[in-house]
């Protein structure tokens, strides 16, 4: 009978991929604007991520799930240049951001959409001049520019009777819709959920999927969400990757995630009590 051990050292971790499948309905060539190359990182005594690789898949959504603790945020700060790797390479675009300037990673930066467990909204804000920010920091546009597409991209998340309201005057479900409209506003190539369902019932849960799929659908890009819900995963997902321990140890499409025979992972997406996965 494998350990727990076990299942993370006989993990293969894919890159290149084999075989990797096709998103669903996105065509016949699948191509990687972000790709994790045997990545390690330690914080202390703690290893957080072991060597791991990974190619997302451009056009598509993929869900990263695990146990607390398992790296899936910081993965998620590798991938947008918060975090440098104490080993391997996070190659955006093309690029190894840390073979970049500081300039130049600013960049790239600005080429991703990022929705926060909260939506990192500023409280001394109003939800309109939130979802304006980035266009005011990192664009020359005009302020009847800025509008225009502000009001459009709240109209999409169905926020604008809220544009003058604080953050702290909106619902948990606002604030995240919020958030979304704000990741999207400068229009990225990479957007990246960490825990949008944090705090939400299962109703605004579904919703806010539901949101994800529409904007997904209709304007495309790299999506990458790291979760706790697997019905999350399981509604979203083009692609479903499974850390633990720092590794990767399941990659593929939802259904076959779903349908896994590794014990780790069959656990974990029917959320069994009996398993390798215990309470250490």
């Amino acid at each position: 009978m494998s350990t727990s051990d076990d299942l993370v050292d006989e993990a293969v971790d894919p890159w290149p991929l084999p075989g990797q499948p096709k998103p669903r309905g996105k065509g016949s060539d699948v191509t990687h604007s972000v790709q994790i190359r045997d990545v390690r990182k330690s914080f202390g005594s703690f290893h957080v991520l072991t060597g791991l690789n990974l190619n997302f898949a451009d056009n598509a959504i993929t869900t990263i799930l695990g146990p607390s603790g398992t790296g899936k945020s910081v993965l998620l700060k590798h991938i947008v240049g918060l975090l440098e790797p104490d080993h391997g390479e996070v190659v955006v675009f093309g690029q190894n951001i840390w073979n970049v300037s500081e300039r130049e990673r600013q960049e790239i930066r600005k080429r991703f959409g990022v929705l926060f467990q909260d939506g990192a909204l500023f409280g001394s804000m109003n939800i309109f001049d939130n979802v304006a920010f980035p266009l005011r920091k990192h664009t020359d546009k005009s302020e009847s520019e800025i509008r225009k597409i502000v009001m459009a991209r709240l109209d999409e998340v169905g926020l604008t009777r809220a544009v003058n309201k604080t953050p702290g005057e909106v619902s948990g479900g606002m604030k995240k819709r919020a958030g979304f409209a704000r990741a999207l506003v400068l229009n990225p190539s990479v957007v990246m959920f960490d825990e949008p369902d944090s705090g939400l019932d299962p109703v605004r849960t579904s919703l806010l999927n539901d949101l994800i799929l529409k904007l997904h659908a209709e304007y495309g890009g790299t999506y990458v969400l790291v979760t706790h819900d697997i019905r999350t995963a399981r509604k979203v997902s083009d692609y479903v990757g499974v850390l633990w321990k720092g590794k990767l140890i399941h990659y593929g499409e939802t259904e076959e995630a779903f349908n896994s025979d590794m014990p780790f992972v069959r656990q974990f997406l029917s959320g069994d009590s009996a398993g390798p996965l215990g309470m250490d």
